[in-house]
């Protein structure tokens, strides 16, 4: 029975599929964002489907780098969202405003993720109840901003991101969390990573 998994993992290490991946505009109302699509060439019926939430600098080639490697090598849909659209910072010393604008704004930020995840499920190739989410720092604060919105989500990934709930109910979560985070990251106290 143990050997299924690993026998399962095995196979998709090895396997890839062809893919292709292009740019895709979508709105948030009249806002228009601009994220990367992935799919494999061959696809028919419905995939599982990856939403990616970028770091603090935007969406940038990490990302769509990350939806290219989840259509390759594990034949999903993947789309690396855009969170910013022309409010891009230009540079680093920037990314903290404009990330801090959509921390300070959970409204906004959840409407950004949800317009990501209602283009991401518009693909005639995704399986709207086979949808996980996962960020990258200011993106991994998004992906549990989607879970904690209630959207509709099988599984959510953070990678450093802030972990701060003001809320008490943790039952309001739509769908499983799985958070990995440094011990050492001097930014999250070790009190709101317990």
């Amino acid at each position: 029975m143990a050997l299924r998994p690993l026998f399962l993992s095995a196979l998709l290490a090895s396997s890839t599929f062809a893919y292709a991946g292009q740019d895709l505009v979508y709105h948030d109302g009249k806002t228009p964002l601009t994220g990367y699509l992935a799919e494999p060439a061959q696809a028919s019926g419905k995939l599982p489907a990856v939403l990616i939430i970028h770091q603090w600098l935007g969406l940038t080639d990490y990302e769509k780098g990350r939806a290219d490697q989840i259509a390759k090598e594990l034949g999903y849909v993947s789309l690396a969202a855009d969170i910013y659209g022309p409010d891009r910072p230009s540079e680093a010393s920037q990314a903290g405003a404009v990330a801090g604008k959509y921390k300070n704004d959970l409204q906004l930020y959840r409407a950004r993720v949800r317009a990501g995840l209602k283009a991401l499920q518009a693909s005639p190739h995704v399986d709207p109840k086979n949808i996980a989410v996962i960020g990258y720092c200011f993106g991994g604060t998004g992906a549990l901003e989607a879970a904690r919105a209630d959207m509709p989500i099988k599984a959510v990934v953070t990678f450093h991101g802030a972990l701060a709930y003001a809320g008490k109910d943790r039952s309001a979560l739509s769908a499983p969390v799985l958070a990995l985070h440094g011990a050492d990251d001097p930014f999250i106290k070790p009190a709101e990573v317990d």
